[in-house]
């Protein structure tokens, strides 16, 4: 091609560069009002949420002559000091009760994670009578409030002389129905195809469990040993009414102890709840990836 042919022609305007174009996942084409929309509900949100224990971090921070109540709020303490930590081990025994609420949280964690996992696949994989109505079963569970049947657990519980001890407290939510349902919804979304193989091969329905079903839905556990651990450690009503003994106590109920103490020094009240909020940001650091993963569970990978 010669020179001549490559120069554009006379009177032709060259070309503008193209606005940019925003898309969302699926390639389709966003406005700049709607995605303006967007980010203004996901800030609002975030300020919503993440504004209370933001505000919490910097009270627990702050000294004694700080004002925490200023208007404008400030969030950002003038003097950072650890005195208020320090005045909260000294007031209860926060870390026995720490231990105490780990110890509870760890057992429903291990107790859920393997019972849910194990009914789950039945109701989803294991042919027998009545394995509808067993997962109706579930479901109706989940609708019955916890404040409906607490006296008949707390009753249980004496009778099997359970009460005041740590195993009282983890025995009633050992397993849950939600997180029963969340395993059997993981397990029906994993190809038949692939059991059907191993089953051909000479494998029994354990060994499918173990190595073929279970490896597969590790985003799921992740969900329900998350779910499992937030309400084992937050639970205060029932480790409330089961435990009598103060040196079985766990975090939720001493904090409650060092707000009454202390209902002025909201400091202290802040620090407290630092120390009880800590443990499930670093659970859920840990097992985030899981978290957000189990969302594409089941898919067959080329």
């Amino acid at each position: 091609m010669s020179v001549a042919e490559k120069a554009p022609e006379a009177g032709t305007r060259p070309a503008r560069p193209r606005a940019p174009r925003f898309t969302d996942e699926n390639g389709r084409r966003i406005r700049g009002w709607e995605l303006v929309l967007r980010y203004v509900l996901l800030t609002a949100v975030l300020v919503l949420t993440v504004g209370p224990f933001v505000w919490q971090l910097s009270t627990s921070f702050k000294g004694p002559t700080e004002d925490i109540f200023s208007s404008p709020p400030k969030f950002l303490p003038g003097h950072p000091t650890l005195h208020n930590y320090e005045r909260v081990s000294e007031t209860i025994p926060v870390w026995d009760y720490a231990l105490n609420s780990l110890k509870v949280a760890a057992a429903n964690v291990v107790t859920n994670c393997v019972g849910s996992a194990l009914a789950g696949y039945a109701l989803a994989r294991l042919r027998y009578r009545g394995r509808r109505v067993a997962a109706l079963v579930f479901v109706l569970a989940m609708l019955v409030p916890a404040e409906g049947i607490i006296i008949a657990q707390f009753t249980t519980m004496r009778e099997l002389g359970l009460n005041n001890t740590l195993v009282g407290v983890v025995l009633p939510g050992s397993i849950g129905a939600m997180n029963v349902l969340l395993m059997r919804n993981a397990f029906l979304n994993l190809p038949y195809e692939i059991e059907e193989a191993a089953y051909v091969d000479g494998a029994n329905v354990w060994q499918r469990f173990l190595r073929i079903a279970l490896p597969s839905v590790r985003g799921t556990l992740a969900v329900v040993a998350i779910f499992a651990f937030m309400g084992a450690w937050d639970d205060f009503l029932w480790p409330l009414i089961v435990l009598s003994d103060p040196s079985r106590f766990t975090l939720t109920i001493g904090l409650n102890y060092l707000h009454g103490t202390f209902a002025n020094d909201e400091r202290l009240v802040a620090a407290g709840t630092i120390i009880a909020v800590a443990p499930l940001i670093a659970l859920f650091a840990c097992l985030q990836r899981y978290f957000f993963r189990g969302v594409g569970e089941g898919a067959v990978k080329g």
